[in-house]
């Protein structure tokens, strides 16, 4: 099942018409469990080895989602709470709209179902944008009863700003060995940036796989511009994948992740609790906010944290509504409700102004084939486009040359913040004004 979006983005460059690159299930109950049954008798090799993720071994196209993996790899369903980060003048404020995002930035994964996305080849890129309509008022740190839990607190009192507000997003395939993509998200209006290293590492258990966050990703940095360049780091939890056996797959996240912002020395520490293998899973998540002394104090754990550095505190389940409450109060107060909510349609630029090694042109024969259900032709068109990078790979090799992204300077991981090159700095612009053109690359990986 497709995700349906609310409503389109408007007054914005025409689309291509391929479809977002949300999750979609295709095929009958009984082909999509046997699609699971194949993939489990696959990922049984691989039991063992420390992270399949690095092994990069290809899967035949009938098990793959038709959307490249840069595309689908965003942190963006809902673009208008990532543009709405930096409204307020309230510090506590902004930290809370930094969770709203935190808590859509995956709808992807409430919306649909888990799948396997295209394997990213060394220098492919993606980029698109979203019109923001109207951002979203800031989350009052100072909530009267009208913002409870019981009021219609998805409908604040207090409008945010009318568009059209542009964010755009920028990643390209930098490593191929281990497999690693560095992303730039810009809203200029709003000065609201974020960027990050992603890159996964997987361990399959016999019944479920275990996903953390490779080695070179150390989460997203948000930075606010127009807030004295006030930054915010938030790291990955864990999440387990499984349902392999039941022929249905399911997200589990019990993990601890956190969220610190070093001028402000506000930290959150978000507690996803495990649903127990009986009954009806809940999702349920619980977190606190405070106010740290040092940045590296030791806390950990949600029961580390002295209750009078307190700011608020988070809890709901990350797959329904969230809530979070004051010091001082036990009222609930509603940060989000995802219930109505659905990923948000990208804006791509045209067929004709996307370069070959663009994702939706390199892998748009793979994707016709497969939904048209053309799967040894979508294998063949596959394997031709992985050996070319094998090919080429193999002659840098021999010759001796490093590879070097085009949009991003030369990986400098232990940071974990890319920096844009001048050719990606140029690539964000073009998506900020609609200007799509670029010139094709000298070298390509695949």
């Amino acid at each position: 099942m497709e995700n349906t979006p609310l409503t389109p983005s408007s007054s914005a460059p025409t689309p291509s018409a391929t479809p977002p690159g949300t999750i979609s299930n295709t095929g009958s109950e009984a082909e999509n469990q046997s699609k699971l049954k194949t993939l489990l008798g696959i990922l049984r090799r691989f039991i063992g080895v420390a992270d399949i993720a690095s092994v990069r071994f290809s899967l035949p196209s009938q098990l793959l989602e038709p959307v490249p993996n840069l595309e689908y790899w965003n942190y963006l369903d809902r673009p208008e709470t990532f543009a709405s980060i930096g409204e307020s003048d309230d510090e506590l404020e902004r930290f809370l709209g930094v969770l709203r995002f935190w808590f859509t930035k995956d709808l992807k994964f409430v919306k649909g179902k888990p799948c396997k996305p295209y394997n990213s080849t060394l220098g492919e890129f993606f980029r698109c944008s979203w019109d923001v309509q109207e951002t979203l008022p800031p989350v009052p740190s100072r909530p009267s009863s009208r913002n409870s839990r019981n009021s219609a607190a998805s409908k604040p009192s207090q409008a945010g700003s009318k568009g059209p507000v542009r964010v755009s997003f920028l990643t390209e395939q930098t490593s191929h060995h281990p497999p690693v993509s560095a992303f730039y998200i810009d809203c200029p209006e709003k000065g609201v940036s974020a960027n990050g290293y992603d890159q996964i590492s997987a361990k399959f258990t016999g019944t479920s796989i275990r996903v953390t966050p490779g080695v070179h990703n150390l989460g997203i940095f948000i930075n606010l511009h127009k807030r004295g360049d006030e930054s915010y780091r938030l790291t990955h939890p864990a999440v387990n994948l499984g349902g392999f056996l039941r022929g249905t797959l399911n997200l589990y996240v019990e993990d601890i992740c956190y969220v610190t912002c070093p001028k402000t020395k506000l930290k959150a520490v978000l507690q996803y609790l495990g649903d127990s293998w009986i009954g009806k899973a809940k999702h349920k998540v619980e977190g606190v906010v405070y106010q740290y002394i040092q940045e590296d104090d030791g806390i950990q754990k949600l029961k580390d944290v002295p209750s009078k550095l307190v700011r608020a505190k988070i809890e709901g389940s990350w797959m329904s509504q969230l809530y979070y409450t004051v010091p001082g109060s036990n009222e609930k107060h509603l940060l989000i409700d995802l219930d109505p909510l659905f990923p948000e349609p990208k804006t791509c630029p045209p067929p004709d102004a996307m370069l070959p090694n663009e994702s939706r042109k390199m892998w748009e024969g793979v994707t016709e084939a497969i939904h048209a259900r053309d799967y040894s032709r979508a294998t063949q068109l596959k394997s031709e486009i992985e050996e070319r990078q094998r090919e080429k790979a193999a002659a840098r090799a021999v010759e001796g040359v490093e590879w070097k992204p085009r949009f991003f300077e030369a990986p400098a991981l232990a940071a974990g913040r890319p920096r844009l090159s001048a050719d990606g700095e140029m690539a964000l612009k073009g998506l900020h004004t609609g200007d799509y053109k670029l010139e094709p690359a000298a070298v390509t990986g695949a």
